[in-house]
């Protein structure tokens, strides 16, 4: 197959360079990153380097290039870019999609896939989502620090059987893949986390387990959980009993002095994802008819913080 990994950031950098490295140039499959810049450059000359607790590589993609036209079309894409990136990544890659591409994004919201599927117009659009902790440290250089690095992803009507050899070569590349038969449910239950710990990390300028050793700060983190709850179970996605501990579990899994994605992107002065996740729950709760106090106040916070 030839795979394409939009977006060489931490997420992208992570899963794309590991399956670089398992499939280097003439390899069963060929691996092309989307990227730019530096960034770019600096993986045509040395490859990427991946600093990663299961084990640091250097992985030479087939191609590193920032032209969709060049790449030619692909049989897969996933797209490892923040969603505020995301309509204008999607359009860039117009070029690469054929009727029988398979799209998978990764990012954070929950509404990733009608968003390529709208903007894209083609392909065979899934759903996914990683649990992972990671940044570029500097250019050609990615970084993971946290997280357990599953991946799942699925189709949205249910259907697995024509992604299995996704999964096998996910799998072939030492992820920790999960080809899913209720994506909906595994995207949300990852959602109702990223964007609660998004947000009190990002709005106190403070760690992941600072929020979670302070009482009043645990407290703004469950009512934010409790917030996408109602939201999911309005939307039927089939949220899991007892979502809100796990949660809260998996926030616990993650190095006590983790930043969050966001946090960083506020401390640097860089575009957020604010609207992506909280702005999201602020909009569907008020067409919903569902109350998102803390949603509105913590959005309404960082929106005159982070911008």
């Amino acid at each position: 197959m030839r795979v394409a990994i939009i977006g060489i950031g931490g997420v992208g950098g992570y899963y794309g360079g590991k399956l670089a490295h398992r499939f280097p140039p003439g390899g069963d499959h060929e691996i092309i990153f989307y990227c730019r810049g530096a960034h770019m450059d600096a993986i045509r000359r040395n490859g990427l380097n991946l600093i990663a607790k299961d084990g640091d590589l250097v992985a030479h993609p087939a191609m590193a290039t920032d032209s969709a036209d060049v790449m030619g079309v692909v049989d897969v894409a996933f797209f490892a870019v923040k969603g505020y990136s995301q309509p204008e990544a999607a359009r860039a890659m117009r070029p690469a999609i054929g009727s029988s591409t398979i799209v998978i994004p990764l990012g954070n919201g929950v509404e990733n896939d009608e968003i390529l599927r709208r903007e894209i117009g083609s392909g065979r659009v899934l759903n996914g989502a990683v649990y992972i902790s990671t940044h570029i440290g500097a250019p050609g250089v990615v970084e993971q620090t946290g997280g357990s690095r599953k991946l799942f992803f699925g189709s949205p009507d249910g259907e697995v059987d024509p992604y299995r050899p996704i999964a096998q070569m996910l799998k072939a590349a030492a992820i920790d893949a999960e080809l899913s038969g209720d994506i909906q449910r595994d995207v949300w239950s990852k959602f109702i986390f990223i964007d609660a710990i998004s947000a009190a990390t990002s709005l106190h300028g403070v760690t992941i387990g600072t929020v979670l050793a302070t009482p009043a700060l645990q407290k703004q983190l469950t009512d934010l959980m409790c917030e996408v709850q109602s939201l999911g179970d309005r939307l039927n996605v089939g949220l899991p009993a007892g979502i809100i501990d796990q949660a809260v579990e998996r926030a616990g899994a993650f190095p006590p002095d983790t930043k969050t994605s966001m946090q960083l992107d506020v401390e640097k002065g860089n575009p957020t994802e604010l609207d992506t996740m909280l702005g999201y729950v602020v909009r569907k709760g008020k067409e919903l008819g569902i109350d998102t106090p803390t949603h509105v106040n913590v959005y309404e916070a960082l929106s005159k913080k982070a911008r």
